[in-house]
């Protein structure tokens, strides 16, 4: 999106923020595959968008960090990004999967929801309905016990679906995330 163009706007209701305009959703899903239309399972062109925009609260806390919308809370007062922050209750771990949603987008990747795949983030190269998305991201925390067998497990997962798994964790607080990816090989 332009950096000069007017920020869309968008509302926070019930701790879900939605974009009630058609044509503020129709632009914030052609730039960058944002959101998902309310009704709607896929979407096949960005102009056929009819109906209000749903954002994943991450996908709201990078779009005001980046200025490119505007979100007005229940009071009618517009949110900056630590005023969204604190309205959507994220916690610690959630804070740091925004450090890695962030680093994804950077680099350039459509990010979405990995639950389907018991992760937490699938990554596009070109974004959804364009392509299955190549890679499958689960987060990792440093300060939690970790199972091997998971990994094991979620290798294999990734591995019958045809897609990466991406091992991401996190170091110290402001450095970006490590990444390992794992392939299963045949000797």
């Amino acid at each position: 999106m332009d950096s000069s163009a007017e920020p869309v706007r968008a509302k926070l209701i019930g701790g879900v923020v939605v974009v009630p305009s058609v044509e503020g959703s129709r632009r914030l899903y052609s730039i960058g595959f944002y959101g998902r239309p309310m009704g709607v399972e896929k979407v096949r062109d960005p102009s056929s968008i009819s109906s209000p925009l749903v954002l994943d609260p991450l996908e709201a806390l990078y779009l005001v960090e980046r200025g490119m919308i505007e979100v007005e809370g229940e009071d009618g007062r517009v949110l900056d990004f630590s005023g969204l922050r604190e309205a959507l209750g994220l916690t610690g771990r959630q804070e740091k999967l925004y450090l890695l949603y962030r680093s994804l987008r950077s680099r350039g990747l459509v990010v979405r929801s990995g639950l389907k795949y018991g992760a937490s983030f699938v990554a596009y190269r070109k974004g959804p309905g364009l392509e299955h998305a190549p890679f499958i991201i689960h987060y990792y925390d440093p300060d939690e016990p970790f199972d091997p067998v998971e990994l094991v497990r979620a290798g294999r997962l990734s591995h019958s679906v045809k897609k990466t798994f991406i091992v991401a964790t996190t170091g110290q607080v402001g450095e970006e995330p490590y990444y390992i990816m794992l392939k299963w090989l045949r000797p």
